[in-house]
């Protein structure tokens, strides 16, 4: 049996970007904290290299302002460059002229910085819910392929549970393809397995668990993802972060980059516009 295709993502955000730390960070501090995009993003983009795998770079238009000639290594390593919105505002404080602006500007940075079209979105902190009806729209209006914008489970900082574990069309007018990350089932109900904290924090054995369900069971594609500061144990410490916070960001940092090298040679990696390209024509396949 051939071995699933799974999609692999980077959002690329520095340590001072998360929402954990939005309360005790301000925005209009940024320009003067200390910057670990360049070197953690190198240091996966050889990751990436040894292991002859190709992905895609979710990208702050904040982030590819500054780091243009980073923004053109990615390209030219074959990898697909993608929108994370400007600022790492997530979807649901904003209103829809808001949301537009903040994608249209977001994309033209990126494009213009690294030469490349820009047909992918995730929204920060995966923000598009049953709040936001009209994100779709607008991410249609603006000529998107797909988003990668929907965590499928109930969580305290996002979730969406009703929707879809799998490819769907948001929009039955447009050829938007929403691309949730991945969860898996146990026991009837839907764990979070797509990356991030989640990968960090629990034991290596959940995450080849859950993808090879996925892979086998379900006969899908897992979707990944991680961000350049989790591989970074050198980054600054927050001062005055809660307790929840903090344990959330700096747990098992120090180890996370051995288990990214395992994962990312056990299983079969791509691009998520690739993917996306398949799972589009699963659907149109399904519905004839």
């Amino acid at each position: 049996m051939a071995r699933s295709i799974n999609g692999l993502s980077v959002d690329v955000e520095d340590w001072f970007h998360v929402g954990a730390f939005e309360d005790v960070i301000a925005r209009g501090s940024w320009d003067g904290l200390t910057d670990r995009i360049e070197c953690n993003v190198s240091r996966i983009l050889e990751m990436f290299d040894e292991a002859q795998v190709k992905a895609t770079f979710f990208t702050l238009g904040w982030v590819a302002r500054r780091h243009g000639p980073l923004m053109r290594r990615i390209a030219d390593a074959g990898h697909e460059l993608a929108s994370h919105g400007w600022d790492h505002a997530r979807v649901f404080t904003m209103d829809r002229a808001r949301f537009s602006d903040d994608i249209a500007k977001a994309r033209a940075t990126i494009e213009d910085a690294a030469g490349v079209a820009v047909t992918g979105y995730r929204a920060p902190s995966f923000s598009i819910d049953q709040r936001t009806p009209w994100a779709y729209m607008v991410l249609a209006e603006h000529g998107y392929s797909y988003s990668s914008s929907v965590a499928p489970v109930a969580h305290d900082h996002y979730g969406w549970k009703e929707a879809p574990r799998f490819a769907f069309r948001p929009l039955p007018w447009s050829d938007l393809l929403e691309i949730p990350v991945t969860t898996a089932e146990f026991a009837g109900r839907r764990l979070a397995a797509g990356g991030g904290g989640f990968f960090r924090v629990l034991p290596y054995a959940f995450s080849r668990w859950a993808i090879r369900q996925v892979n086998r069971r379900d006969g899908r594609s897992a979707i990944f993802y991680f961000h350049p500061w989790e591989i970074d144990p050198d980054q600054p410490r927050v001062a005055g972060a809660p307790l929840k916070s903090r344990l959330r960001h700096y747990t098992n940092i120090d180890v996370m980059a051995a288990k990214l090298r395992q994962l990312i040679t056990e299983f079969e990696w791509g691009r998520m516009d690739v993917l996306a390209h398949r799972e589009a024509i699963a659907l149109e396949r399904d519905a004839a």
